[in-house]
């Protein structure tokens, strides 16, 4: 997702420090302290506009959710939103995470999404996917112990990617669907922005969910 920026963007990530991170590596191990209450935290990482994040801490407040965006009017148009919903179990973060390790503890996040995430086709970028073996081994850090990895997609290249990198690491499957909004898993389904537009063309939605062991 590419958007262009606007200049209403950095002023209002600035005049919001108590929604937004700009500089999450100085709360690596304290994020529970951003919240009313510790609770369960799951972290979806490339929140794009919010929708997944926002609906997810909506229909899950007895979870506390962090979504996780590089682009900063990507984020800004976010956090508009989350500004808007007034979620006590809601926080985001502008900022890349490449290495969520800079970012969290050991041990830190309960759960982990990949929405839509960039498929990188070419097959010299593979190792820039978010399913490559060096960003599960920075998940796994994160992560606690038999912690989960939902991920869902339109690309079915880069799901299958996902599919055998997920398991040449080792993890666990906990379960594949390759026809998601046709499936009993879509009674719980959150969407997010991508997600509708792909799927009012017709194109199945693909999702796993995994664990490490």
């Amino acid at each position: 997702m590419r958007v262009k920026h606007k200049k209403w963007a950095d002023p209002l990530i600035a005049a919001h420090p108590e929604m937004i991170v700009t500089e999450p590596e100085q709360v690596k191990g304290h994020w529970q302290d951003r919240f009313t209450k510790a609770q369960p935290l799951h972290l979806e990482v490339g929140m794009g506009k919010g929708q997944f994040i926002i609906g997810m801490a909506k229909a899950h407040p007895e979870v506390n959710f962090i979504g996780l965006e590089i682009q900063r009017t990507v984020a800004a148009i976010a956090l508009k939103k989350a500004l808007a919903a007034d979620l006590p179990n809601l926080q985001l973060i502008c900022g890349d995470g490449s290495d969520i390790t800079t970012f969290f503890d050991a041990h830190e996040i309960d759960r982990l999404y990949l929405n839509f995430s960039d498929p990188w086709p070419k097959k010299r970028h593979a190792k820039r996917r978010l399913t490559y073996r060096t960003f599960l081994a920075g998940y796994q850090e994160v992560l606690k112990d038999q912690g989960g990895v939902e991920l869902k997609t339109d690309n079915m290249g880069f799901f299958e990617f996902s599919l055998q990198s997920m398991n040449n690491y080792g993890m666990h499957f906990d379960g594949v669907w390759l026809d998601l909004h046709n499936s009993a898993e879509n009674d719980r389904n959150v969407e997010t922005e991508y997600e509708q537009k792909f799927a009012a063309k017709g194109q199945p939605i693909y999702k796993l969910s995994a664990h490490f062991n």
